[in-house]
């Protein structure tokens, strides 16, 4: 009994007595250490590695240089020393001074000679030479009647033959012709203006035969151009 009579008691201590501002301080020292541990990393300064560059070495071009020829001069001429003047006569003056004999020269003195063989020989300095004969005018372009220009009077007729083939085909027809008269009322030049192909021979042969009186301008004979109607009609 005397044994046990402590074993039920229960020894109690009094607990130490924390601060209030223990636990708040102890808070604020954790959440700073956290935030060292994350700002620290980001703003740490150091070097990033550098990522190695594959060397390439790259030659310069060479350009081949093609040799050129070397320049050519040109040959010199050996240039042959010019002869020397011949001296001239020595002047000496004379000791007197003569008078002038005063004797004229006359071109009728001179007398004039033929030479054998030639035909009329050379002539003489008094031969006076034939001028050669003028030359003949250009004729002037003809011009074409009409307004001043009166058409030229016809002084020859030649009636056209009909042709027999237009005549068995009982063809009929008109062919006017462009005609050029020169300065003597001849007809110089003709052509078909307006055809009929079974009459135009006839017809060119009749006008070339025509002959007219000649046009005058400015009291010049003068050549024209008009145009000339050959009618064809079975009567």
């Amino acid at each position: 009994m005397p044994g046990t009579m402590f074993q039920d008691l229960v020894s109690s201590r009094a607990r130490p007595h924390r601060s209030w501002y223990t636990l708040p301080l102890s808070f604020l020292v954790h959440i700073a250490a956290i935030a060292i541990l994350i700002v620290v990393p980001l703003v740490a300064t150091d070097v990033l590695p550098v990522p190695r560059v594959p060397l390439h070495f790259m030659a310069d071009r060479v350009t081949p240089v093609i040799p050129t020829a070397p320049p050519v001069l040109p040959r010199r001429t050996a240039v042959p020393p010019a002869a020397p003047a011949a001296a001239g006569a020595p002047l000496v003056a004379p000791d007197t001074i003569g008078v002038e004999s005063g004797v004229i020269f006359q071109q009728g003195a001179i007398e004039t000679q033929t030479l054998d063989g030639i035909v009329g020989g050379l002539g003489s300095q008094n031969a006076i030479v034939e001028a050669a004969p003028p030359a003949r005018p250009e004729p002037d372009a003809p011009v074409r009647t009409g307004g001043a220009i009166k058409p030229p009077t016809r002084t020859r007729y030649v009636a056209p033959e009909y042709p027999e083939i237009a005549r068995r085909n009982r063809v009929e027809g008109v062919v006017m012709i462009e005609a050029i008269i020169d300065t003597d009322g001849r007809v110089e030049n003709a052509r078909v203006l307006r055809s009929s192909p079974l009459l135009d021979s006839s017809a060119l042969a009749a006008v070339r035969a025509w002959e007219y009186t000649p046009t005058l301008l400015n009291g010049k004979p003068t050549a024209v151009i008009m145009t000339v109607t050959v009618r064809f009609d079975l009567h």
